[in-house]
C-alpha cells in the first residue's frame, strides 16, 4: 500500500524488492554513494561506512541544510545519503578494520570510491573479502579504472568530461569547450555502477564490477566513436545543435524566453516545416537534407519564434503535433503542473529533492529519511559488525518519514 507524499511520490509500506540486499558503502562524494543510494530507495540495507570525525566531505560540500547551518549535514549529503544508515571506522585502526570485514562478511555488496590500490593497502583486498564471502559483489568507483596507463591518477567529473570528448562538443562553434554546470559524470556513472552492481548480484557469483567516469562518459558519445573510427571525421561544436537532427536547438521568443526544440522523426520533422511554412520543400524531407541545410532552417525557425510569445509558440507546437518545451529553470520546474502531479519532487524529513528514480507498479521503492548527521563517539561499534545491521543507534526502520 502506498501512503505519505503527494500523488505518484511511490512512498510505500513495503521493504522494497531489494530488502533481502546488504550493502556497505565505504566510497565518498558522489558517485559511488549514489550508486548505493539508488539501492538504498529500492529496499536495501545501506550501512555508510565514514572516517571518524569529519566523515564524507559530501557532508560539507555546497550549501547547508537550513536545519543544520554551519553543521555537518549539507543538502547534497541529505539527499545522497537518504536510506542509509552511517556508521564511523577508521580503515587504519586494526579493531576497526576488523568490524568492517565483519560488516563485509554478512554483505552482498561493497561499494568503493578509493584510487586503485587503496583497499589492498589497507589489508581489504577484493580477493581477501571474497574469498571469506563467496557471494561478495565488490563494486570499484574511479577515475580511469583499475587498469591502464592512467589508473593511479586522480580522477574526477571534470577530466571525464575532458576525456570522453564530451566537453570537446559543448559551446558555440567560435568558443571554448564547456563543462557542464552539474555533476553530470557523477551522477550518470553512479547509475551505470548500480545497474552493473545488480547484474552481478544476479549472477550469484562474488566478483569485482570495475566502473570508470571515462568509460561511463564515452558511452553516452554514441554513434561519434565509430563515426571516427570509420570515417575520420571528428564532430564539431554546434551549439545547442545536435549532429543528426535540424532543426534542434533552443530560439528566443518576443517575450525574452526560450524554448527548446527537437525533430527527431521524421513524422515530427513534417509537421514543424509545415507550421513555419516549409512543408513541400523536398531539401528538406530527409534527415540528410535537413542537416545539409542546418543554417537556413535554424534561422528561419529562429524568425517564427522571435514573432511570438513563449505561450504562444507553445500552443501553436502543441496544436501541430511537434515537439518543443520551454526552458525551465528550478523555479519553473517546482510551479509546473506535471511536476506536481506525477510528484517527480518529494518531501522527505522536511526537505524537498528528487523522488525514485523509476516507479515500479508491483514492488516499488521507498523513501525512509534523509541523510543523517555524522554518528559521535558515544554511537562508536563496540566491535560486533552484526548489531551494525538495522542498528538502532542508526535512522530507524519503522513508520514512515516522507510527508
Amino acid at each position: 500500500m502506498l501512503r505519505g507524499g503527494p500523488a505518484g511520490a511511490l512512498v510505500s509500506d513495503e521493504h522494497g524488492p531489494l530488502a533481502d540486499l546488504r550493502v556497505v558503502d565505504c566510497s565518498t562524494v558522489l558517485a559511488g554513494p549514489n550508486c548505493a543510494r539508488y539501492l538504498a530507495d529500492f529496499g536495501a540495507d545501506v550501512v555508510k561506512v565514514e572516517r571518524p570525525g569529519g566523515g564524507d566531505s559530501l557532508r560539507r560540500m555546497g550549501w547547508d541544510d537550513p536545519d543544520h547551518p554551519g553543521g555537518d549535514v549539507s543538502l547534497w549529503w541529505r539527499l545522497v545519503s537518504r536510506n542509509k544508515r552511517t556508521v564511523a571506522l577508521d580503515l587504519k585502526d586494526p579493531v576497526d578494520v576488523g568490524t568492517f570485514r565483519e560488516l563485509c562478511d554478512t554483505a552482498d555488496v561493497l561499494v568503493e570510491n578509493f584510487r586503485p590500490g587503496t583497499l589492498e593497502r589497507l589489508g581489504l583486498a577484493p580477493a581477501d573479502l571474497i574469498a571469506r564471502n563467496p557471494r561478495l559483489v565488490v563494486t570499484r568507483v574511479t577515475g580511469y579504472g583499475q587498469t591502464g596507463p592512467y589508473r593511479d591518477r586522480p580522477g574526477f567529473a571534470t577530466q571525464a568530461e575532458a576525456m570522453s570528448g564530451f566537453a570537446a562538443l559543448n559551446g558555440e562553434a567560435d568558443g571554448q569547450p564547456l563543462l557542464p554546470p552539474i555533476a553530470l559524470t557523477d551522477e550518470v556513472t553512479a547509475i551505470a555502477a548500480a545497474f552493473a552492481t545488480l547484474v552481478a548480484v544476479h549472477s550469484g557469483v562474488g566478483q569485482e564490477v570495475d566502473v570508470n567516469l571515462v568509460e561511463t562518459m564515452l558511452q553516452l558519445m554514441g554513434p561519434l566513436v565509430s563515426h571516427y573510427g570509420v570515417h575520420g571525421e571528428v564532430q564539431e561544436r554546434l551549439g545547442g545543435g545536435i549532429f543528426s537532427t535540424v532543426p534542434r536547438n533552443t530560439y528566443r521568443t518576443s517575450d525574452d524566453r526560450w524554448i527548446a526544440v527537437s525533430s527527431s522523426s521524421d513524422s515530427v520533422a513534417a509537421r514543424l516545416l509545415e507550421l513555419v511554412g516549409l512543408d513541400g520543400d523536398e531539401r528538406l524531407a530527409t534527415f540528410a537534407g535537413r542537416v545539409a541545410h542546418r543554417e537556413e532552417l535554424d534561422g528561419r525557425l529562429a524568425d517564427w519564434m522571435a514573432q511570438r510569445t513563449a505561450a504562444e509558440a507553445l500552443g501553436e507546437f502543441e496544436r501541430a503535433g511537434a515537439a518543443a518545451a520551454a526552458v525551465y529553470d528550478m523555479a519553473d520546474i517546482f510551479a509546473d503542473e506535471h511536476v506536481r502531479a506525477r510528484g517527480s519532487i518529494v518531501d522527505v524529513d522536511g526537505l524537498p529533492m528528487q523522488g525514485l528514480l523509476a516507479r515500479l507498479s508491483a514492488t516499488p521503492g521507498r523513501l525512509r529519511w534523509a541523510g543523517p548527521p555524522l554518528p559521535g563517539p558515544e554511537d562508536a561499534p563496540t566491535g560486533d559488525a552484526a548489531g551494525l545491521w538495522r542498528s538502532p543507534t542508526l535512522p530507524p526502520d519503522d513508520g514512515d518519514v516522507t510527508r
